[in-house]
């Protein structure tokens, strides 16, 4: 009885690149994108803070970081509003573009 049960694997190489298609890969590069803009954005909102922490009280300085800061946080609202649009054309065509990509919610 167990000569009978083949062990070794039936699968070999690459076998899941077929399912590899254009929306897939645009999808991947979508997701990749948003996740580059938000770590982009956390950089450059710290960098500017610490700027900001570090000016001393001079009003150019102050100045350069609070607008770093600001074009950080408006960058990331247009890179979210993306988001937000791409998600609502999958809503009404009824299309997959992100995949899996959602808001993380704590329930």
């Amino acid at each position: 009885m167990l000569a009978q049960i083949n062990l070794s694997p039936t699968q070999t190489g690459f076998s899941n690149l077929n399912v590899l298609t254009v929306g897939s890969l645009i999808g991947g590069f979508v997701n990749l994108i948003l996740i580059v803009a938000a770590v982009i954005f956390f950089f450059i909102l710290v960098i500017g803070g610490i700027r900001w922490i570090t000016s001393g009280g001079d009003k150019a300085n102050t100045e350069t970081a609070r607008n770093q800061i600001t074009a950080a946080l408006v960058g990331l609202v247009i890179v979210f509003a993306a988001w937000a649009i791409i998600k609502l054309l999958e809503t009404f065509f009824g299309i997959t573009i992100l995949g899996d990509l959602d808001i993380p919610n704590a329930l």
